[in-house]
């Protein structure tokens, strides 16, 4: 159904003060400029010099006094006036061609007071051609004496201008703060300042080089960033431009670095500049509207069904709710931003009519608060607001309804029943909270004051990510950008349920921004080290099941597509290696009941190491320890097996002391595989501490008498006393003796003997004597010689003759 356009009577103007003067000068002079002040409680009305008195007038609405001011003929009258949005006072800020700057107030005394007076060009032979107020700081463009550059012609002349910044703050109840003067370019041509509530424009002018006519430039303070833009070129470049840092530009400098805006075109051809949220907006002289947005980008709107006829006619352009609104005289057309499509065509009462900007956000009053959103049109009638309207026979759903059939559609397209769920169904059905939740908040059952706190750190993060999409498409600060918007979309898709189109596009950032994307798994784990080479966690235990999870039976990803942990090892492989093993370790201590850690299927270090690769293609310090770090038995034997086949036996003593005392069984697995190694050769020998540190305390020196009987060697020949020369040495007692002495100390504080090769351990006490040495003829010449004592308590000799 079409909508219609309406104009709105807010104000007959008689809620203003001095309201007769306010539509004399309204009525009567086509070329004053008109101002709102951001609240909307001010009018300034600024008649250009030469105009008779008053050349100045501020309209309060409400309580306060009117400001009207005359300079005689002869005196100057000011160049440009701004109304500024200070907290505690309204405030005027009048700037002269010659550099002349005053701050008036209201709210510190009965009526208006001079807060302070100063020069922008204190050196004098400078003269101000444009100057602008952006949020905290006063810009204009002064032209300065070019000395010895007016013999060069007229192209060295037409670079003598140059644009500068103060900051200018209130200070305490009734003083100003004007910062000092910062130079933005130099050497430029004359340019008209025009300003958003972000932005300031640089604009060509009618005494602009012609060289230079199609060039302008958009300056962002908050970012700090210029950009230079030629829109009939479609070329755009951005620099660093930030007063903070001492940025500043030679204009000259600026165009030879950026290749292809000299290119030779006619200047624009402009009737009519206006700054708006979109962007900047021109109307030509053949009525096309166009927009450059503030990343230099520029299009068409659309083309109006009456041009300008000559620069003497008014002309007005201004947006709201995606439409175009220009005043052409006295004809009021409306166009669709999106198609420009001709949408609405008024004939209105006057052609003395001016656009105003609605009211800044958080400013507006009870009264503003009901007409948001829409452009405000002055004339000497009143105050009016262009806006649309619906039809009385269309009937709009309450908010209410609107959930709950957005809701139905939603949870429609997710379930796998046959049967059409309702809104009805919705309303009574406790198991959907969600639009019941919504519905109470529309209701006013939450009172908004309670659902701004809650919603605070959401819309917060919401506005942020815009920003920062609209800085990505600005081309500024790409890398930073792109790494911010991946650390939010990876801590986004963590929180939702990590399935099919979640699942793939979780993969894609890995791929394409692996670090990125890897810094925001550390902040949404919230991982540290511990300084003993593991990692921590403080990630509550929800956020480990998204990531741990396994994909639903029936379900599996498509191929390339990995699973959140698969993805994350994927990643610890290819950006910090060594921090794998310690990661999959944590990841064994989260798990819970079907989350993939201590449930049915594959365990984790399964999971990761078939991330590595094939089985033989594997890195291998990676490969052993994962299995090491396990803490399963065939995982972590299968480890020390390859330890011993790469005869690192330091390591695979060490992995089988690290075991912690609840693993006794596997703790003597590993002591038997390496106690067989050490009884087939002597490579084990310098760490027989470490083995018998390993040693199962309740193993007895027969057993381990036997273990080594087992793998001992065969001989195939009677032993030599010494072995042959390259010959392996065989095991002697004196090497068994440690570990004899670690199996027998369990049990010779009391008790019986608890073997028959114990009493090899212990020292019997002070040796017997040596006996004295019997030559072969001695021993002939005494037959009846006995070498040997019955009783075995030494060797000595007797003589029975």
């Amino acid at each position: 159904m079409k909508r219609a356009g309406t104009l709105r009577l807010l104000s007959d103007l008689s809620n203003f003060s001095g309201a007769a003067r306010l539509r004399e000068l309204l009525a009567g002079d086509p070329a004053v400029r008109v101002r709102c002040s951001p609240d909307g409680r001010h009018l300034l009305l600024l008649r250009p010099p030469g105009s008779p008195a008053p050349q100045l007038l501020v309209a309060v609405r409400g309580p306060g006094a009117e400001l009207e001011s005359a300079w005689p003929p002869g005196q100057p009258s000011p160049l440009d006036a701004f109304l500024l949005p200070w907290p505690a006072r309204s405030a005027l800020v009048l700037v002269w061609e010659s550099g002349l700057v005053e701050v008036w107030g209201s709210g510190v005394g009965p009526g208006w007071r001079l807060l302070q007076s100063t020069e922008l060009c204190p050196g004098g032979g400078a003269r101000v051609v444009a100057v602008a107020a952006p949020r905290g700081r006063l810009v204009w463009c002064e032209e300065r004496q070019a000395g010895a550059e007016s013999q060069l012609g007229p192209p060295a002349v037409a670079f003598s201008h140059c644009v500068c910044v103060r900051t200018l703050e209130p200070s305490g109840e009734a003083g100003t703060n004007l910062g000092s003067t910062h130079i933005l370019l130099h050497h430029c041509p004359a340019f008209g300042l025009l300003t958003s509530r972000k932005d300031l424009f640089l604009v060509p002018t009618a005494t602009t080089w012609p060289g230079l006519g199609h060039i302008l430039l958009i300056w962002s303070p908050s970012k700090g960033k210029v950009v230079v833009a030629a829109p009939c070129l479609g070329l755009s470049h951005s620099k660093s431009l930030n007063p903070g840092r001492g940025d500043t530009w030679d204009f000259r400098t600026l165009l030879r670095g950026l290749p292809g805006l000299l290119s030779p075109r006619q200047p624009l051809t402009v009737h009519t500049w206006a700054p708006t949220p979109q962007g900047l907006m021109w109307l030509d002289f053949r009525g096309t509207v166009s927009l450059v947005q503030p990343h230099g980008g520029s299009r068409t709107v659309g083309t109006l069904q009456e041009a300008p006829a000559s620069l003497a006619g008014s002309a007005a352009l201004g947006t709201f709710h995606g439409t175009l609104a220009c005043v052409l005289g006295s004809t009021l057309e409306l166009l669709d931003m999106g198609s420009g499509q001709l949408l609405e065509r008024k004939i209105l009462s006057t052609d003395r009519v001016h656009l105003l900007e609605p009211p800044a956000p958080g400013m507006e009053d009870q009264e503003e608060l009901e007409t948001r959103g829409g452009l405000r049109l002055l004339s000497a009638m009143g105050l009016f607001q262009v806006g649309w309207k619906i039809p009385q026979s269309l009937e709009l759903p309450s908010a209410e309804d609107m959930v709950f059939e957005e809701a139905s559609k939603y949870y429609q397209r997710r379930s796998l029943r046959g049967a059409q769920l309702t809104p009805e169904e919705l309303r009574q059905n406790s198991t959907f909270r969600a639009p019941q939740a919504l519905a109470s908040i529309l209701q006013g059952h939450v009172s908004p004051s309670a659902l701004l706190a809650t919603l605070r750190a959401e819309l917060r993060d919401y506005r942020g990510l815009e920003q920062l999409k609209a800085q990505l498409v600005a081309g500024d600060e790409e890398e930073a950008g792109w790494t911010e918007l991946a650390e939010h979309e990876v801590a986004r898709l963590l929180r939702t349920e990590l399935m099919g189109d979640q699942l793939a596009q979780l993969n894609t950032i890995f791929q394409a921004l692996p670090t990125a994307a890897w810094g925001a798994i550390l902040r949404v784990l919230q991982l540290q080290p511990d300084g003993n080479g593991h990692l921590r966690s403080q990630a509550p235990p929800d956020v480990w099941k998204k990531v741990l999870g396994v994909t639903a039976a029936g379900k599996e990803p498509p191929n390339g597509i990995l699973p959140p942990f698969e993805l994350l090892c994927q990643c610890l492989c290819r950006l910090e290696p060594q921090w794998l093993p310690p990661f999959v370790e944590l990841a064994q201590q989260q798990g819970g009941p079907g989350w993939g850690a201590g449930g049915p299927g594959l365990p984790l270090y399964r999971r990761a190491l078939a991330v590595l690769g094939e089985e033989g293609t594997r890195p291998e310090a990676l490969e052993l320890d994962l299995l090491l770090g396990s803490g399963r038995p065939k995982a972590v034997l299968q480890a020390v097996g390859q330890l011993v086949q790469k005869e690192q036996w330091e390591r695979a003593l060490e992995a089988g002391l690290a075991l912690s005392p609840s693993s006794p069984l596997l703790r003597s697995e590993i002591f038997k595989l390496l106690l067989a190694e050490f009884a087939r050769h002597r490579r084990l020998d310098a760490h027989l501490p470490l083995l018998c540190r390993l040693c199962p305390p309740d193993l007895a020196p027969a057993e381990l008498l036997l273990l080594l009987r087992t793998h001992l060697p065969d001989e195939l020949e009677p032993p030599a006393p010494f072995p042959e020369p390259g010959a392996e040495p065989p095991l002697t007692v004196g090497l068994l003796r440690a570990l004899l002495k670690q199996t027998g100390t369990q049990g010779r504080a009391s008790g019986p003997v608890l073997s028959l090769y114990e009493d090899i351990l212990w020292d019997p006490g002070t040796p017997p004597p040596t006996p004295p040495r019997v030559s072969a003829l001695q021993a002939s010449d005494h037959p009846g010689l006995e070498a040997w004592a019955p009783s075995g308590q030494g060797l000595y000799v007797t003589d029975t003759g």
